[in-house]
C-alpha cells in the first residue's frame, strides 16, 4: 500500500480517490516493484475535485522517468479484495508492539502479482491513418475552399483506456454532421453553392498532428492538383466542443477585415448574437511558436504552410488537462450543447457560403430547419459509437474498424473519399510507438518469504529436541546396562 514506510521491491496498489503525486512520486523514490493504480467503474460517479486532479498530474506522470511500471486496472471485485485485504494488513500493523509487528509479518498472507507479456519494444512501419472527402461547388474553375478538420485519435496516460469524448469526439461528430447537411444543400441546383468544402479526419492529432502535416506536404509539395494549392478561404478545425457555454476562436494572425476569414468571424459573432445569446464567444490570439516541441492547436499546422486557418473550441486554452486524458469519458460531452454549437456552425458557414449578410439577410434567419435540422439523435450516436472504443493513435492502424466506419460515413455524404498515410522516419522518426500496452496481471496469494525462514527455524529445532532426547535415552540406557 502507499501508506507503507517501505515500498521498496513492493507492489504498491491504490485506487484513483487515494492518488496523489506525492505517493507516487513516494512508490517511484524507493523503487517500487510496480504501482497499481484502481480505477473505478463508473468514471462519472468520482467527485469532479478528484477527477480535475488526476487530469492535471496525468502530463506529470507522463513527463517523468521512470524504471518503476505503472499499471492501470478497472476495479473489479476480485481486485477490491486484494486491495481491502492489504490496506487492512496494512494498517493493523501500525497498532501493534514490535514483536507482534514481526509476528504478523512472519503469519500474514501476502500477494504476489506477476505481469504475462514480453517486454514492450518499437513497432516499426506503423501507418497513421487520414480521411478526406469534398464536395465540389458549382459556378467556375477557380472556387473557394472552405476546409473542414477534426482529428479523430485520443490520448491519455492509459492508451487503452484514452476514449477521447470530447476531445476529440465530439469535433469528428460536427464534422460528419455539416457533411450531411451540406451534402443535402449541394444536391439541389438552387442550393449548390460556390464554393468548394474539403473535409478532413486527421490521425495523429495527438501526436503534434502528424496526419495533417503528411496531408499537407502531399497537397502542397508532391502533387499539381490541389485544392490546397488553389484558392483556400480558410480552414475550420474543430477541437473539443462537446461542453460549456463558450466558444473560441483560436487564432494565429488575426483576420483582415475583406477576407473570408474575417467573415466567418463576423457570421459567428451575429449567429450567437442573434440565436444563441446564451454563448460567451471570443476570439483568442496566439502566435505560432516554433520553438515548442508541441504545436498548441491543430490550425498552426496550417499557419505555418501560410493557409489562413482557426481552431474553434469551447476551451479558452491549448494547455487544459481534458484535451489529453482518460478521464474524458462519454458523460463529458452534453449532446444538447454538441448539438446547439453544431447547429451554430452550420448556420456560420451557410451564410459564408451563400453570401447571406451582404444579401441582407437578418441575422436571426435559420436555414437549418425541419427537415435540414440538425440531428441530435445522429450526433448522440457517432459519440456513443466513438467513446465505446480507446482510439489512441497507437491502437487504430489502418485495418481498425473506426478507420474504416469513418471511412463509410464520409462517403455516405462526400464524393473523393480518399485515405492518406503517414509513417516515422526511420532515420529520424518524429513518433515511435511501442507493443505490449495491455497485459495481464495475475495475483497469487503467498506467505512472505520471513515464514519460510521462520517455519525452517522450527523446524531445525523440532528435529534438534528429537535429536536430544533421543541421545539423552541412548545415554541413560548404555548407563543402566554398565550397572
Amino acid at each position: 500500500m502507499a501508506q507503507a514506510e517501505v515500498l521498496s521491491r513492493r507492489c504498491v496498489i491504490m485506487r484513483l480517490a487515494d492518488f496523489s503525486y506525492d505517493k507516487y512520486q513516494k512508490a517511484l523514490r524507493q523503487s517500487a516493484g510496480a504501482v497499481v493504480i484502481i480505477l473505478p467503474r463508473n468514471m462519472s460517479a468520482m467527485p469532479q475535485d478528484i477527477v480535475q486532479q488526476f487530469m492535471e498530474l496525468e502530463p506529470e506522470m507522463l513527463a517523468t522517468e521512470t524504471i518503476v511500471p505503472v499499471y492501470f486496472a478497472m476495479e473489479d471485485d476480485e481486485l477490491l479484495s486484494i486491495y481491502t485485504q492489504t490496506l487492512t494488513s496494512s494498517s493493523s500493523q501500525g497498532s501493534l508492539s514490535a514483536a507482534e509487528v514481526l509476528l504478523h509479518t512472519a503469519t500474514a498472507n501476502g500477494f504476489q502479482m506477476v505481469t504475462s507479456g514480453a517486454q514492450s519494444k518499437a513497432v516499426s512501419d506503423w501507418a497513421i491513418t487520414s480521411l478526406e472527402g469534398r464536395l465540389a461547388g458549382v459556378g467556375g474553375e477557380d472556387l473557394p475552399t472552405i476546409v473542414v478538420v477534426a482529428h479523430y485519435d485520443s490520448f491519455g496516460v492509459a492508451p487503452w483506456l484514452s476514449y477521447g469524448a470530447d476531445s476529440n469526439g465530439s469535433g469528428v461528430s460536427m464534422l460528419l454532421e455539416l457533411a450531411r447537411l451540406f451534402s443535402k444543400l449541394y444536391t439541389y441546383k438552387r442550393t449548390h453553392a460556390a464554393y468548394n468544402l474539403l473535409f478532413f479526419l486527421s490521425g495523429g492529432g495527438k501526436f503534434n498532428y502528424q496526419g495533417t502535416k503528411r496531408w499537407l506536404e502531399d497537397n502542397l509539395d508532391h502533387t499539381d492538383s490541389s485544392l490546397l494549392q488553389d484558392n483556400v478561404a480558410f480552414v475550420l478545425c474543430l477541437d473539443t466542443l462537446g461542453n460549456g457555454d463558450s466558444l473560441h476562436l483560436h487564432v494565429s494572425k488575426p483576420p483582415k477585415e475583406g477576407t473570408p476569414q474575417y467573415s466567418l468571424l463576423k457570421e459567428l459573432e451575429a449567429v450567437i448574437t442573434s440565436q444563441y445569446p446564451e454563448v460567451k464567444f471570443s476570439m483568442v490570439h496566439k502566435k505560432i511558436n516554433l520553438a515548442d516541441d508541441m504545436l498548441a492547436w491543430e490550425h498552426e499546422r496550417f499557419g505555418i504552410r501560410r493557409l489562413p486557418a482557426f481552431t474553434l473550441s469551447h476551451l479558452p486554452s491549448h494547455r487544459l488537462a481534458q484535451r489529453s486524458s482518460i478521464m474524458d469519458v462519454r458523460p463529458h460531452v452534453d449532446v444538447k450543447k454538441l448539438s446547439r454549437n453544431t447547429k451554430l456552425v452550420a448556420e456560420a458557414l451557410a451564410r459564408v457560403v451563400y453570401n447571406l449578410t451582404e444579401k441582407g439577410a437578418p441575422g436571426d434567419l435559420q436555414i437549418f430547419t425541419e427537415q435540414m435540422q440538425v440531428q441530435e439523435e445522429q450526433l448522440s450516436a457517432v459519440v456513443d459509437w466513438l467513446t465505446a472504443q480507446p482510439r489512441a493513435a497507437q491502437l487504430v492502424d489502418k485495418d481498425s474498424t473506426v478507420v474504416s466506419t469513418l471511412e463509410y460515413h464520409l462517403g455516405r455524404y462526400l464524393k473523393d473519399v480518399k485515405r492518406h498515410y503517414v509513417k516515422a522516419d526511420k532515420r529520424d522518426p518524429e513518433f515511435v510507438f511501442y507493443d505490449q500496452l495491455k497485459q495481464t496481471m495475475n495475483a497469487y496469494r503467498v506467505k512472505p518469504a520471513i515464514f519460510d525462514l521462520l517455519l525452517a527455524v522450527c523446524i531445525a529445532a523440532y528435529l534438534g529436541m528429537v535429536y536430544l532426547a533421543i541421545q539423552v535415552s541412548l545415554s541413560s540406557a548404555v548407563m543402566s546396562l554398565y550397572s
